[in-house]
């Protein structure tokens, strides 16, 4: 009986976790893709993905879950190991610009369905972790701002926010946001714009020359 309790659970996951990724795809590639669509698409019955996910909102919450989890992982490895506030803000940037860029239009989905606050909400650990990044260089200098730290984050969350919605609306190219949100994000906190790009530009030339890493997960 054990063995069949189990069993089912993993079918239960497994359909769970195909349903995620077939949802993400459908919905990047068609913002108002429905239930059936999505069900269709991951060739199951329109009653299984509702047994999941009670409803499209839902299902759209939990894929702004599996983001911002993915998002949280990149933010924490663009710090580690980085002593300097600028190379950590930049790295951090970087790495959260990746996720971001792959995300972004779930990010503009989301905010129809799921308020901005829960999103706010929802990026808290990674804020606080980019205010202790930026107080950590406002006490040693590197960086300038008459904004405290904890402000200062909330500038830097709303502008790659504004960022990702420059490259929806095609003001921006995808392969040159990265780069820019790290730039902007540095003279934001008061780096020298020379100086700013060419750490960024050093930086961003070294993290490509690595093998393709896929940083978090959407089975969340």
């Amino acid at each position: 009986m054990t063995a069949m309790t189990t069993g089912s659970a993993s079918r239960a996951d497994a359909n769970r976790r195909r349903i995620l990724d077939v949802a993400l795809a459908e919905l990047l590639r068609d913002p108002d893709a429905s239930m059936d669509q999505i069900a269709r698409a991951a060739g199951v019955v329109r009653r299984t993905v509702y047994g999941h996910f009670p409803s499209r909102e839902v299902l759209v919450s939990t894929l702004t879950d599996g983001a911002v989890e993915a998002v949280a992982a990149a933010h924490a490895e663009g710090r580690e190991g980085v002593e300097d506030p600028a190379e950590s803000l930049v790295r951090s940037t970087l790495a959260v610009w990746e996720i971001a860029d792959r995300y972004r239009l779930l990010v503009a989905l989301a905010q129809r369905s799921v308020t901005v606050q829960g999103i706010r909400e929802r990026l808290t650990p990674v804020r606080e972790a980019c205010a202790e990044v930026l107080r950590r260089g406002l006490e040693q200098g590197v960086f300038a701002s008459p904004l405290p730290a904890p402000a200062l984050a909330y500038v830097h969350e709303q502008m790659l926010f504004a960022l990702m919605e420059a490259v929806n609306d095609g003001l921006l190219g995808p392969a040159e946001a990265g780069r820019s949100a790290a730039v902007t994000v540095l003279t934001t906190a008061g780096v020298p714009t020379a100086r700013a790009t060419a750490l960024v530009t050093k930086l961003s030339e070294a993290r490509e020359a690595r093998p393709a890493e896929r940083t978090g997960s959407m089975d969340a």
